[in-house]
């Protein structure tokens, strides 16, 4: 077991129970998956940039992408449906802890002028999402080998939670947020 779930079992769940009153341990929040998200607007020019950035993603989060498709055509930005514009990874089970740990500990840190993460990013039903500017933030990845720079989207998705809740959750974790 990962440390993040056996710290969640241990101290976290006990914790939530005795602080909102829950007493059945089924309707404690929980992560329910982690979804990471990378937009390649240059795909269209250059298909080797969404090749990059799939194999990119998939050394960070140690699970093969999906390619995503524009779902509609939008003449501005030369996009016809059925284009090949990002990737995605949708992470649940030991491997989600083991890239919030990552994230937590690793690649946060490392982030150029990091104060912390936004308090407010929650979405209203306890669902938290934040976006990283850069890859090379996690040490999976050489400097050497990176040819563009491209960020990231990070969407953790917490079932039975309101945002008071999977903010308690998230800090529980050791997530740095800004101080109020």
């Amino acid at each position: 077991m990962t440390r993040l779930k056996v710290q969640y079992d241990e101290e976290i769940l006990p914790k939530m129970g005795k602080k909102y009153g829950i007493k059945n341990a089924m309707s404690t929040p929980r992560i329910q998956k982690i979804v990471v998200n990378r937009g390649v607007g240059k795909a269209l020019e250059n298909k080797k940039r969404l090749q990059a950035a799939t194999d990119e993603l998939a050394l960070i989060t140690g699970q093969r992408p999906v390619v995503t498709k524009a779902r509609k055509s939008i003449a501005n930005f030369h996009v016809r449906d059925g284009n090949e514009i990002g990737c995605k990874v949708t992470l649940r089970g030991r491997r989600m802890y083991e890239f919030l740990d990552r994230l937590i500990s690793v690649a946060l840190p490392r982030v150029r002028d990091f104060r912390g993460v936004a308090p407010t990013a929650f979405d209203g039903r306890g669902n938290f999402s934040m976006g990283l500017t850069d890859q090379l933030v996690f040490p999976e990845l050489r400097t050497d080998d990176v040819e563009f720079l491209q960020g990231m989207n990070v969407c953790i998705t917490i079932r039975n939670s309101d945002d008071e809740k999977s903010h308690f959750l998230l800090s529980e974790f050791g997530f740095p947020f800004k101080k109020k």
